[in-house]
C-alpha cells in the first residue's frame, strides 16, 4: 500500500503570516446598535487603529449595514467617475480605498434561528446584497423585518436548518457567542442533553465563537469541546469576536465592547475569504489563538501538556523503535482512528514543567511515521503529521481523524481503543461494536442520508430478568457492573463502559483493564451498602479519590423502581448539572 501525497507535510510557506481578526461587530443598521452617529469609515479606521486585518459584518437578521456601506462607495466611484466629486468626498473615497486595501471585510449576518439562538453567516467581499438577502428570506425572516435590524423576528427556521442552508450557500458558519446569552451551548436553560450535541457537533457548523477563549483549566469552553467527551467526539474550533455594538469599548460598562475588543489571530498564506475558510473550516487548530497583544506567542504543545493526556491527547518523549516507543505510537494511532481522533505530540513528555527533549530532523522523523502507517496498518488511517517548535526544540505532531473505515488494525489482528488516557487492546464485544458502527454507516451512505456523528449509547440498566429504560442520565464517564454470574468459581462480569456506551460480557477481574478491575474488585469485595449511604434525594457520593488535578468519583443512584446504579471511576467532565450540588458538598 502507498500513501498519498497530499498526506506529506507541506513545504514551509514564508509568505504565511498571523492577521488580526474580528468577525463579529454590528453597524448602525442593528437595531440595538449603541453608537448611532458612527458612520461605516469609522468603523474601518477604528478596525485598523485596532490592528485588524480581517473583519466581519454581521448585523442582526438584515445586510442593511453592508449594503450601505457599499452603497456609499459606489456613488463616491460613479461621483469620481463623473468628475463631479467635491475635495471632502475624493477624501471620503480615498480613505475607503486605502483602507480597504489593508483590511478585508467579509459581509454577512447574525441570525437569530428558533428558540433565539444565534448564528453568525460569513462570505466572500463581492458576495452580492440581493444574494444575502435571498438568504434571509430562505431562512424565514420576514421581508417588513428585513430592514429593521432587530435580534428579535419571530418564528424562523431551526439551527440544524440554518446550519445547513448557510454551509451549502457558501457562507462559514460560525455558533455566536455559544457559551453565554443565545448560544447552542444552551447554559442556564434546564433542557440540553442531545439537543446540545446536535447543535455542536453539526458538520455544517464549522466554528464556535467562545467568550472565554483565553480562560484555562478544566472548564473552559474550549476544553469542553476538543474532543475528550463522549457525547461530543467532533473537536470544534474556537475563536473569539468582539460582538462590537459601539465604536469603542463603553467606559461605563466594560461589557459593552468595542471594535477589536476581543480579537483572534489566524494564520494565513494570503489575505483572502477563501484563505480565511480554508483554515476554520480544516482541522489544524493551531491555526488559530487568541490575540494577547505584544505578549509572547501562544506554545501550543505546551498548552497542550498544561492540559495533560486525554483520549484525544497523548504525549510521546521519543520515537525510538528500542525501547518500543514507535510501537507504541503507533498504539495509541490506532486506537484514536477507532475512537474519537486526537492529536500525539513527540518529544515531549505529559509533565509540562520538563522541558521538551525535541526530535531530532523531524522531516525524516515524518516520514519514518508515514512509512510505518503505510506498512503496518489495515486499512490505512486518515492521517497529517508535521512539526511544532516548543521552548526552542521541534516536537512532531501526528493528527488523527476519526476513522471511516472501522475497525483500524496493526499488523492485520491487533485492535486498540481509547479510554480516557488509556490505549488498550479491544475486547471482542468492542471490536463487534466497531464493525457494527461501520457497517451502519455504510448503510446510511446507500441510502443517500448524511451519515451522523456516532453518539455513545445511553446506558440502560438490566435487571435480573429484563432490561428497563432509565428514568434519569447516566454519567459519561466511568464504568458500571450490570450483572454478575459465577461458573466454575470464576465470576464473569457485564460491564458497561460510559466512556463510550459499550457493553462488555463476560469480564473477569485478572482480565479487566485498570477502571474495569478496579470496579470489579469493589463489585467482588461487597464493600458498598446502600442502606449506609450518604443519600441526598435520589443520588449519593460513595467515595472522593484525587491523584493530583485528577479527580474520581464514586457515585450511586436510586431508579423509580428503587433499583440502585453504582458508577465507578467518574470524572468531572463526565456529569450533568444535577450532580454539582452533591460533588461541591465534598470538596
Amino acid at each position: 500500500m502507498t500513501r498519498k501525497p497530499s498526506r506529506r507535510s507541506p513545504k514551509k510557506n514564508p509568505s504565511r503570516q498571523w492577521r488580526r481578526m474580528d468577525l463579529h461587530l454590528h453597524t448602525p443598521a442593528s437595531s440595538d446598535y449603541q453608537d448611532t452617529a458612527t458612520t461605516y469609515l469609522d468603523i474601518l479606521r477604528q478596525a485598523e487603529i485596532r490592528g485588524l486585518d480581517i473583519i466581519g459584518i454581521t448585523d442582526h437578521n438584515t445586510v442593511a449595514g453592508f449594503a450601505a456601506l457599499k452603497r456609499e462607495l459606489e456613488q463616491l466611484l460613479w461621483l469620481e467617475e463623473m468628475g463631479r466629486i467635491d475635495a471632502l468626498e475624493q477624501r471620503r473615497l480615498d480613505e475607503y480605498r486605502r483602507l480597504l486595501d489593508k483590511i478585508l471585510v467579509l459581509p454577512g449576518f447574525e441570525f437569530t434561528a428558533t428558540f433565539g439562538f444565534h448564528i453568525l453567516g460569513l462570505f466572500p467581499p463581492e458576495t452580492p446584497v440581493s444574494y444575502l438577502e435571498h438568504l434571509l428570506l430562505t431562512l424565514h425572516i420576514p421581508l417588513e423585518l428585513l430592514q429593521k435590524g432587530s435580534s428579535t423576528v419571530g418564528a424562523t427556521v431551526d439551527v440544524l436548518t440554518a446550519y445547513q442552508v448557510i454551509n451549502e450557500a457558501g457562507g462559514i458558519v460560525i455558533a455566536a457567542h455559544a457559551n453565554s446569552g443565545n448560544g447552542v451551548i444552551m447554559r442556564g436553560l434546564d433542557f440540553g442533553g442531545q439537543t446540545r450535541i446536535a447543535y455542536t457537533q453539526d458538520p455544517n457548523l464549522h466554528v464556535l465563537e467562545v467568550t472565554d477563549l483565553e480562560k484555562r483549566g478544566h472548564y473552559a469552553t474550549r476544553r469542553f469541546f476538543d474532543g475528550s467527551k463522549p457525547e461530543y467526539p467532533r473537536p470544534m474550533r474556537c475563536i473569539q469576536g468582539s460582538d462590537a455594538h459601539r465604536l469603542m469599548r463603553d467606559a461605563a460598562n466594560a461589557k459593552n465592547l468595542g471594535v477589536g475588543d476581543r480579537v483572534t489571530e489566524i494564520l494565513l498564506e494570503e489575505l483572502s475569504f477563501e484563505a480565511v475558510g480554508n483554515v476554520l473550516k480544516g482541522n489544524d487548530f493551531s491555526l488559530t489563538r487568541p490575540y494577547r497583544g505584544p505578549a509572547k506567542a501562544i506554545d501550543f504543545v505546551q498548552l497542550a501538556r498544561e492540559e495533560g493526556e486525554s483520549i484525544v491527547q497523548a504525549f510521546h518523549p521519543s520515537m525510538a523503535q528500542r525501547g518500543g516507543h514507535m510501537d507504541s505510537i503507533l498504539r495509541d494511532i490506532c486506537a484514536m482512528s477507532n475512537t474519537n481522533g486526537g492529536t500525539i505530540y513527540i518529544g515531549v513528555s505529559d509533565n509540562p514543567k520538563e522541558k521538551p527533549l525535541g526530535v531530532r530532523e523531524p522531516e525524516k522523523s515524518i516520514e519514518r511515521i508515514y512509512a510505518a502507517v503505510s506498512n503496518r496498518f489495515s486499512p490505512e488511517p486518515d492521517i497529517h503529521v508535521d512539526s511544532l517548535p516548543s521552548q526552542g526544540e521541534k516536537i512532531v505532531r501526528v493528527t488523527i481523524q476519526p476513522g471511516k473505515e472501522l475497525p483500524y488494525a496493526i499488523d492485520h489482528n491487533k485492535f486498540y481503543v481509547r479510554d480516557e488516557a488509556e490505549t488498550t487492546l479491544a475486547v471482542r464485544d468492542e471490536i463487534v461494536r466497531l464493525v457494527e458502527r461501520q457497517l451502519s454507516g455504510e448503510i446510511l451512505e446507500r441510502q443517500s442520508v448524511p451519515v451522523p456523528l456516532p453518539q455513545p449509547t445511553l446506558p440502560t440498566p438490566i435487571a435480573d430478568n429484563n432490561t428497563v429504560q432509565a428514568d434519569f442520565e447516566s454519567p459519561r464517564t466511568g464504568v458500571e457492573i450490570v450483572s454478575s454470574e459465577k461458573r466454575q468459581g470464576t465470576i464473569y462480569h457485564t460491564v458497561r463502559d460510559l466512556r463510550n456506551g459499550n457493553l462488555i460480557k463476560n469480564v473477569t477481574k485478572s482480565s479487566a483493564r485498570k477502571l474495569w478491575r478496579y470496579a470489579i474488585t469493589q463489585e467482588e469485595n461487597g464493600s458498598i451498602n446502600p442502606n449506609k449511604l450518604n443519600w441526598k434525594g435520589n443520588m449519593a457520593l460513595i467515595e472522593k479519590r484525587q491523584k493530583g488535578d485528577l479527580v474520581w468519583y464514586d457515585l450511586a443512584v436510586r431508579d423509580s423502581n428503587d433499583a440502585v446504579h453504582i458508577y465507578y471511576g467518574v470524572t468531572d467532565s463526565g456529569l450533568n448539572e444535577e450532580w454539582l450540588p452533591l460533588l461541591g458538598e465534598s470538596s
